[in-house]
């Protein structure tokens, strides 16, 4: 008789900028790979309505400029992707991106979140590249 062992349950991962490329992308790979999938999202959910994986995922509607109801979204999760960057032509973005980062950070360490996947554009001050990378 072989035993076979049994995986260890993935752990929920929390996905934010769905909706933009790299988020949009990266979810259905987390569902076909076996993870539980919550989304974060600004706005309406039912603008995902169309995405093919909007019955599979947990949608939890916040803004990481605001740091209420960042606690709900991190509930429970293992891994947390934070794939947002301003794009805006406002000479304040780098400011907002800062503290969007930052309040996304507090409520994954406050939720003991083991890992957080960053690609955002906050990069070194001193640089010659634009402030968008």
């Amino acid at each position: 008789m072989v035993e076979q062992k049994s995986r260890p349950a993935q752990p929920l991962v929390l996905v934010t900028g769905v909706t933009g490329y790299v988020g949009g992308r990266l979810v259905p790979r987390l569902l076909e790979a076996g993870y539980r999938v919550r989304v974060l999202v600004r706005g309406e959910p039912q603008r995902l309505s169309s995405r093919s994986w909007y019955e599979q995922v947990d949608i939890i509607v916040a803004d990481v400029l605001q740091a209420e109801g960042l606690d709900a979204a991190m509930k429970d999760v293992g891994v947390a992707y934070y794939l947002i960057h301003s794009m805006r032509d406002s000479t304040e973005f780098s400011q907002r991106d800062i503290q969007a980062a930052q309040n996304f950070a507090n409520a994954a360490k406050a939720a003991g979140v083991k890992r957080i996947i960053y690609l955002g554009g906050l990069g070194d001050p001193d640089s010659e590249l634009s402030e968008h990378l």
